[in-house]
């Protein structure tokens, strides 16, 4: 009996790529220079942090 069903998104795929170009964004960054790409990142994308 086969029960494997065709994935028509696969999350973990997308997180890991998300995570490699940030990776290869960041790679050369101070601390204070990452925070403030995060911060830029998080303002242009619209999203509240979490209890704010």
């Amino acid at each position: 009996m086969n029960t494997k069903k065709e994935k028509s998104f696969d999350a973990v795929k997308m997180m890991r790529e998300i995570r490699d170009k940030i990776s290869v964004e960041t790679q050369n960054m101070t601390f204070e220079e990452f925070k403030k790409y995060i911060d830029s990142r998080i303002k242009k994308s619209g999203l509240k942090p979490i209890g704010q």
